[in-house]
C-alpha cells in the first residue's frame, strides 16, 4: 500500500468514528492493520479541505465533519480494541504506540520484518524456512531483506524446495509454532512451501537481492532456479497483460509513479501503456518520460515494485489475469 493510500486511509477511518472504524478494520490483514494503524498515529491534523478531499474519493458520507485533531491514542486504543478484542490487539497497540514485541507464529504477524529478522536469525535455515512460509509474502521478503546474502540464498533454495511440514519439524520448532498449532490440528496436511511461494517472496524482493538470490539458487540447481523465474511476475510481464488489465492497473497508479516505473522498460511496454490511455493522456505522458532526468535504477526498480504489488492484488481480487494475455477470461 503506498504511502499516500495509507494516510488517506488513516483520515477516512478518523473521520468515521471508532465504531465505523473498528468494523474496517475487521476485514483487514495484520500487515493492513499494522501499516494504517501506524498510519493514523503518526497524523497530527488535517484540514476540512483535506477531510473533504478524502471522503469525495471513497465516497464517505462525512460531508458535514469538522476539522479534526486526531493526535489521540485513546481514539486508536479503542479502535483496535473493538476491532480485535483485547487479548489481539494489546501487542499491536503497544507495537504502534509504544513499540512492544510480540512473539509466537502469530505474534511475528503483527511484529516489524526488522525485529522478527533478529529474532530468527540465529536459528538453523531449515526452521527460518519453515517460520517464512507462514508469512504473508511480503513481510517474509523484508525479513529475507534483513539477511546475509549466504543466509538470505540458502532459506530461500530450502523454501523453494520445501514440499510440506512434516510432524518432527514441527516438533523442532516448539514455542515458536505453539500459537500456530493450537489453532491448526491438521496443519502437517496443509502444503506449505514450494517454488510458488519462493517466487512471490522474490517478487516483494529489490532487484540485486533477487538477482542474487536465484543465481545462488542456479549454482545449487539451475533448472530448480528456472522454475522459480518462471512462476515470478516481473515489471516486463505488464506486457502479458490484456488492454482491460492495462486499463484497470491505470486506474490505480499515480502519473508520477508510472513516468519513474517506466524509465529503462522496453519500448514494446511504453507503447502498450500510450495505447491504454487516451490520446491527450499518452502525449502528456510521453513530454513527461522525456523530460524526466536521470534517476537511480534502485529507484525505478522500486517503483516498479510497488506497482507490481497493485498487479497481484487486482489478480487476488479475480479483477484482472495475470500469466498470460487473459483474452480468453473474457466474453
Amino acid at each position: 500500500m503506498a504511502s499516500e493510500g495509507l494516510n488517506k486511509s488513516a483520515i477516512l477511518l478518523m473521520a468515521l468514528g471508532e465504531n465505523e472504524a473498528a468494523e474496517v478494520f475487521k476485514y483487514l490483514g495484520p500487515r493492513e492493520v499494522q501499516k494504517i494503524g501506524s498510519a493514523m498515529a503518526a497524523l497530527k491534523s488535517v484540514s476540512r479541505d483535506e477531510i473533504k478531499t478524502v471522503i469525495s474519493e471513497f465516497c464517505a458520507k462525512t460531508e458535514e465533519q469538522s476539522p479534526l485533531s486526531v493526535a489521540s491514542n485513546d481514539y486508536i486504543r479503542n479502535v483496535l480494541k473493538k476491532a480485535l478484542g483485547d487479548d489481539k490487539s494489546a501487542a499491536l497497540i503497544d507495537r504502534i504506540l509504544q513499540g512492544g514485541d510480540t512473539s509466537g507464529i502469530e505474534g511475528l504477524k503483527w511484529m516489524s520484518s526488522s525485529a522478527v529478522a533478529e529474532l530468527i536469525k540465529n536459528e538453523h535455515p531449515q526452521i527460518i524456512a519453515t517460520i517464512l512460509v507462514h508469512l504473508e509474502r511480503e513481510q517474509a521478503s523484508e525479513i529475507l531483506s534483513e539477511f546475509t546474502d549466504r543466509t538470505r540464498n540458502d532459506v530461500l533454495l530450502r523454501i523453494a524446495t520445501l514440499d510440506g511440514i512434516q510432524p518432527a519439524a514441527l516438533q523442532e520448532l516448539n514455542d515458536v509454532l505453539t500459537a500456530l498449532l493450537a489453532g491448526n490440528k491438521n496443519i502437517k496436511n496443509v502444503p506449505m512451501g514450494g517454488v510458488r511461494t519462493a517466487a512471490e517472496i522474490l517478487n516483494f524482493m529489490p532487484g540485486t537481492q533477487e538477482s542474487s538470490v536465484i543465481e545462488g539458487v542456479k549454482e545449487f540447481d539451475a533448472e530448480l532456479a528456472q522454475k522459480i523465474v518462471d512462476e515470478m511476475f516481473v515489471w516486463e510481464n505488464v506486457l502479458d497483460l490484456d488492454d482491460r488489465g492495462i486499463q484497470m492497473l491505470l486506474k490505480e497508479v499515480q502519473s508520477e509513479a508510472l513516468i519513474l516505473a517506466l524509465k529503462g522498460s522496453s519500448d514494446a511496454l511504453r507503447e502498450k501503456i500510450f495505447n491504454n490511455m487516451s490520446q491527450r493522456a499518452g502525449e502528456m505522458l510521453r513530454e513527461d518520460l522525456e523530460a524526466k532526468g536521470m534517476v537511480r535504477v534502485s529507484e525505478v526498480e522500486s517503483q516498479q515494485k510497488e506497482i507490481l504489488k497493485i498487479v497481484r492484488r487486482l489478480a487476488d481480487e479475480g479483477q484482472i489475469v495475470i500469466g498470460g494475455s487473459g483474452e480468453e477470461g473474457y466474453v
